[in-house]
């Protein structure tokens, strides 16, 4: 196993605390505190908040723009495609639990550089998903729904699994992916 660094323990005590008071009510001294040290130390290891938000939101931005391109890039039905998005989405949402809060909630407390970047990739993973469902309504393999409608369904859903999940008990990962498919698919079949 992996021993984890005081950067990384950084990151994970900052995610708890970002999703359970949102980011501008936590403080370096909470953070700190969090992890047992003086604030005046957290500094040897971080330039502060604004470069842990950082940290915490565009790594899983990138993660879902990587499974974006994987998808894109498999010879398979927009329906396949759809699908395998929505699994993808699943398996990060849950390997990243307390910082989707972050993602969802407080990604726009980013610096201007770091909104910019994750606001790109967020818009290019938006516009790819709603172009597979555009291609999958031409190719008769959903139903003529407005595609707007068709992503906002499925993306309001994802991004709100971490919620949901942790208040219903952690479904095993195969029944949430298998049966969240289905659900969400069979409205667009």
């Amino acid at each position: 196993m992996k021993a984890v660094t005081r950067k990384e323990e950084i990151l994970h005590i900052a995610a708890l605390l970002f999703k359970a008071n949102g980011y501008s009510a936590v403080s370096m001294r909470d953070i700190a505190t969090a992890l047992g040290i003086k604030a005046s130390s957290l500094y040897n290891h971080i330039s502060g908040k604004q470069e842990i938000l950082g940290l915490i939101v565009l790594p899983i931005a990138e993660e879902f723009t990587k499974g974006m391109n994987l998808v894109l890039t498999t010879e398979i039905s927009s329906l396949g495609k759809i699908k395998r998005l929505i699994e993808y989405q699943i398996d990060t949402t849950l390997r990243h639990s307390n910082a989707m809060a972050i993602v969802n909630n407080d990604w726009m407390h980013l610096d201007t550089e770091n909104k910019t970047k994750f606001l790109n990739l967020r818009n290019s993973y938006e516009e790819n998903f709603r172009n597979i469902i555009r291609q999958g309504i031409t190719q008769n393999e959903f139903n003529p729904a407005h595609p707007e409608v068709i992503l906002f369904s499925i993306l309001s859903t994802l991004r709100n699994l971490y919620l949901w999940h942790e208040k219903r008990g952690k479904l095993e990962v195969n029944v949430l992916k298998r049966d969240m498919v289905k659900v969400l698919v069979n409205g667009i079949v």
